[in-house]
């Protein structure tokens, strides 16, 4: 769209703060929206190496060019795993990728989005086509609450959860209390799995170790998982799974239904299981 001499004319850089001592720029084309919802800051910037990002507090949430990635991943490694799922929920995510992903199963009788901020998905449906496009299927169910409460009161009810939660602070500190994982567990049927982001591998060391140990004093099975998302700090990134009966290690290739994807296949599911030792040493201890 532009050659290196007209983009040399823009001055806009969106940044985001990743750690105290590193950040990440992306040079922009313009921004879209920004506004302060009653919960946080959100801002929509079109840049030239992501496309369109969503920032929520000064933090990426979201890209065009790499999305998929991450919706996939927390998505279809349960899915798989599970091999019947009828009802998901997912806990935040609101700009609808990981509901996308979800909907692709026949199986699927009901995905509910749990979206603390209803700005998020409204600005999600106006900016984010590629990736909200799913909140329109008629199995979805959107939900403007608290996701901690909402499986408090939701006892047996999900046979897959994933929680797209936004990096642990502000509203988001309760996504990752075991209090909370203990709710989840309660909350899905008898063969239920659910999956959450837990963040860099290079950054979070001890959230990662202590998330891993929480889920593991709860689930019977507890697994961690990476995939490679470029726009989060480090490229690397943590989901950790818990499952109450089937393990995703058990998962047969020749299962997959072979729905449209760009990055999950049945291969990258195993793989994801696959820690190097730096890695594997987080949750040892």
């Amino acid at each position: 769209m532009f050659d290196q001499k007209e983009k040399s004319v823009f001055n806009l850089w969106a940044t985001e703060d990743q750690t105290p001592t590193m950040r990440i720029s992306l040079q922009a084309i313009r921004t879209l929206h920004t506004e302060q919802t009653p919960f946080q800051h959100l801002a929509l910037v079109d840049t030239f190496e992501f496309g369109r990002v969503l920032f929520l507090d000064g933090i990426i949430q979201t890209t065009i060019k790499d999305e998929f990635v991450y919706h996939e991943m927390i998505t279809h490694p349960a899915l798989n795993t599970h091999g019947n799922p009828k009802k998901a929920l997912v806990i935040g995510g609101g700009d609808g990728g990981s509901i996308r992903e979800i909907i692709k199963y026949p199986t699927i009788e009901k995905a509910t989005l749990v979206e603390i901020d209803a700005r998020v998905v409204e600005n999600a449906r106006r900016y984010l086509p590629e990736i909200s496009s799913g909140l329109d299927d008629p199995r979805v169910e959107v939900r403007y609450e608290d996701g901690v409460k909402h499986v408090q009161q939701h006892k047996n009810t999900y046979d897959v959860i994933c929680v797209d939660s936004p990096d642990p602070i502000g509203p988001a500190v309760g996504l990752f209390a075991k209090d909370f994982y203990q709710n989840i567990y309660n909350s899905l049927t008898d063969d239920g799995i659910f999956v959450a982001q837990t963040e860099s591998p290079w950054f979070n060391k001890e959230l990662i170790g202590r998330v891993y140990k929480d889920i593991a004093s709860i689930f019977p099975i507890t697994r961690l998982m990476l995939a490679f998302i470029p726009s989060y700090p480090g490229g690397m990134w943590t989901f950790t799974m818990g499952s109450k009966k089937h393990d995703p290690l058990d998962f047969v290739e020749s299962n997959f239904p072979g729905y449209p994807t760009r990055y999950y296949t049945p291969q990258v599911h195993k793989a994801a299981f696959v820690l190097p030792p730096f890695v594997q040493d987080i949750i040892k201890k």
